[in-house]
């Protein structure tokens, strides 16, 4: 181990927090379906401190842009009260009725989520200004910055903004990667570091994320 670079380190170390992570048969079916339908889901990990994210918030009423087959919904509802909603949005019908699946494989109840088959662009103009407690971003990445400022906007004073691989797939960094997908994220993370109100950190897990709170 001595001998190891940084960078070899790194990704050892990410790999054991993938592997530490054990997921139940609700979501290891769920991620056939993904598999089956090429609908991309967050790394165990990641979802594992989405929980820890939700738990930490006290997350009631959480937004989540990006349904999938259910993944990331199943780890948010984890971390949520036993009275919490989701409201998740994917303009996928078939992802809907995946995640559908996913949730009654998991005895999720009914009454705990809110599906919403439109797009994320239009649907969010119509949540009301500081009414949710945690939004997961995880969409197509091209909106990222326009929904990144319409969570700014629902999230309640000390809510908590999570966008889901806002490395763009590790381009972030790039100076000379100029693609409309790197120059999205880019200005997704502007969004948010220029805004007073939140205090944001870099997360590397998974495809990174990034995390930021709302002042109170």
């Amino acid at each position: 181990m001595t001998d190891e670079t940084p960078a070899q380190t790194t990704d050892r170390l990410n790999a054991y927090a993938e592997a530490a992570i054990i997921e139940d048969d609700a979501m290891t079916g769920a991620r056939l379906r993904g598999e089956e339908l090429g609908a991309r889901a967050v790394s165990p990990a990641t979802g594992a401190l989405l929980s820890l994210l939700a738990r930490t918030a006290n997350a009631e009423h959480v937004v989540e842009i990006g349904t999938g087959v259910g993944v990331s919904s199943l780890w948010l509802l984890a971390g949520m009260p036993s009275t919490g909603i989701l409201t998740t949005i994917d303009p996928e019908a078939e992802h809907h009725r995946a995640a559908r699946e996913t949730f009654a494989d998991a005895e999720i109840a009914p009454g705990r989520t809110r599906l919403i088959n439109g797009a994320p662009t239009d649907v969010l103009t119509r949540l009301a200004d500081e009414s949710y407690d945690l939004v997961f971003v995880d969409g197509p990445p091209l909106s990222y910055p326009t929904f990144v400022a319409e969570s700014v906007r629902i999230l309640r004073p000390g809510g908590l903004l999570v966008v889901n691989n806002a490395s763009a797939d590790g381009t972030i960094d790039d100076r000379d990667a100029a693609d409309p997908r790197t120059l999205a994220a880019r200005e997704a993370a502007t969004i948010v570091a220029e805004d007073d109100r939140f205090l944001p950190a870099i997360v590397p897990v998974g495809t990174g994320l990034l995390a930021a709170a709302k002042a109170r």
